[in-house]
């Protein structure tokens, strides 16, 4: 069945979609009165809808039942990468998506190799947040995460206060063996906490990054024994919240 963000809050009234909604909905997937739909609002409510009637340029529905199951990870999970190569950040968006991530932060850390101006960051930002929207419909979530880019370090610097926890994936640290941390900190946050998790680019994360991140409140993790690429670390670390949170 196909699920649709709507950008209002639910209200149980007839529901007139109109715009690209409608055109899928119509036009794409060929859709007829008494097809039905998920529908996603913005306040995370999400229903099942049956079409009713077809209009020149919109489709009415009305709703059947709620959808019951959660699908959203019990943490607030924002990945925060350093901006890496090529289309690695669509990867990690798109898959981070699928796993439950509830936000994306890119940011310019001190080792990243690209430099994007403001146009290039606005026009990446608007297909990324097009990624997040398309991952989410497919893997039945009940939100879109948000993406935002930013264009220098000093932002991000800014943003570490918001977050209950924060984790730093740390090269170092999974060399050295540590293998505790990520686990300690996962068992102390109870559901709702909002936790930040950084990933630094292919250079990794420098020194006087990390100092500033240890003085923020940031804790550093290895994640497991072998080094993972930047677009991977970011899936291992929700598949390990997903199945401490999820499956255990």
């Amino acid at each position: 069945m196909q699920r649709y963000f709507i950008s209002t809050p639910y209200k149980k009234d007839e529901i007139r979609l109109t715009g690209e909604a409608f055109h899928h909905m119509i036009r794409v997937m060929r859709m007829k009165p008494e097809d039905e739909v998920y529908l996603v609002y913005a306040d995370q409510i999400a229903i099942i809808a049956k079409i009713v009637a077809i209009e020149e340029d919109a489709v009415i529905l009305t709703e059947v039942e709620k959808e019951r199951q959660n699908k959203e990870l019990p943490l607030l999970v924002t990945i925060a990468s350093g901006y890496p190569k090529g289309d690695k950040l669509e990867w990690i968006v798109q898959k981070g998506t699928e796993l439950g991530a509830y936000g994306f932060i890119g940011f310019p850390a001190q080792s990243s190799v690209v430099k994007w101006d403001e146009k290039k960051l606005a026009k990446k930002k608007q297909r990324l947040v097009k990624i997040a929207q398309e991952a989410a419909e497919q893997s039945q979530r009940q939100l879109t995460p948000n993406v935002e880019l930013l264009a220098n370090e000093g932002q991000f610097w800014d943003k570490l206060d918001a977050y209950d926890a924060i984790v730093v994936a740390y090269e170092e640290s999974a060399k050295q063996g540590e293998k505790a941390q990520l686990v300690q900190v996962l068992q102390s946050l109870p559901a709702g906490s909002r936790l930040l998790a950084i990933f630094g680019p292919e250079g990794g994360i420098t020194p006087d990054e990390i100092e500033k991140l240890k003085a923020g409140g940031g804790e550093l993790c290895g994640l497991g024994p072998r080094i993972l690429r930047t677009e991977t670390a970011p899936l291992y670390l929700l598949s390990a919240i997903s199945y401490q949170w999820e499956l255990l």
